[in-house]
């Protein structure tokens, strides 16, 4: 990725989805395998709740304490105990699925998550517009495998801004010797929409 030196992917989600949230395997076991691994690897990205501190006692007749909220995402912070949904795991698929081409050195399969359409963006240190000048540019900056290092997304937040539109912003790190650009670390901002071809990234804002 050109993540300030293009958006590179190296995922071992280091407890990505900023999400706080328990997912429901339930719903999994309805999906295709393949689906159900990327997903179960969505999950194991989860970050653990922080520890809450004990619920103080109460009398008979006193109104219980509410339960301490879990860090998640924002799609419904009036929500405690907030479940994943299937849109959030399925953004965060397209991730996942990013990180490994990646780190597979396909540079063409990274690109295959962003929306094929002359209105897709990317800014980083230029503003590149339309898929095929975004694929452009990847293959110009990432001529070897040695140069696209590997990357590790974390504190990954998932925002719904609709049913056809979300948001999910994150950290990246590129390890990568110093021969080849050395490391490098970022923040980035992904708008995705849901077409028919799944979840796609439509503008990538990475610094």
């Amino acid at each position: 990725m050109r993540r300030r030196t293009s958006r590179t992917a190296a995922w071992s989600i280091d407890r990505a989805l900023k999400v706080g949230m328990a997912v429901g395997l339930g719903a999994l076991l309805l999906s295709p395998p393949e689906q159900v691994s990327a997903a179960a690897q969505a999950q194991s990205a989860l970050q653990p709740p922080p520890q809450t501190t004990p619920r103080p006692a109460t009398t008979p007749g006193q109104p219980s304490p509410p339960d301490m909220p879990r860090a998640g995402t924002s799609s419904d912070e009036s929500d405690p105990l907030h479940t994943a949904s299937r849109a959030e795991l399925d953004v965060v698929k397209v991730l996942v699925a990013q990180e490994h081409a990646w780190n597979d050195g396909d540079i063409e399969g990274f690109v295959s998550g962003y929306k094929d359409s002359p209105d897709t963006i990317f800014i980083g240190r230029d503003v590149s517009r339309g898929y095929r000048q975004i694929v452009t540019d990847y293959k110009r900056d990432y001529t070897t495998r040695a140069s696209m290092g590997n990357l590790a997304y974390s504190e990954l937040v998932v925002t719904m801004l609709n049913d056809n539109f979300a948001v999910c912003t994150g950290k990246y790190h590129v390890d990568r010797d110093k021969k080849n650009g050395g490391p490098a670390d970022g923040i980035f901002s992904l708008v995705l929409e849901k077409t028919a071809q799944g979840w796609k990234i439509v503008l990538d804002h990475t610094t």
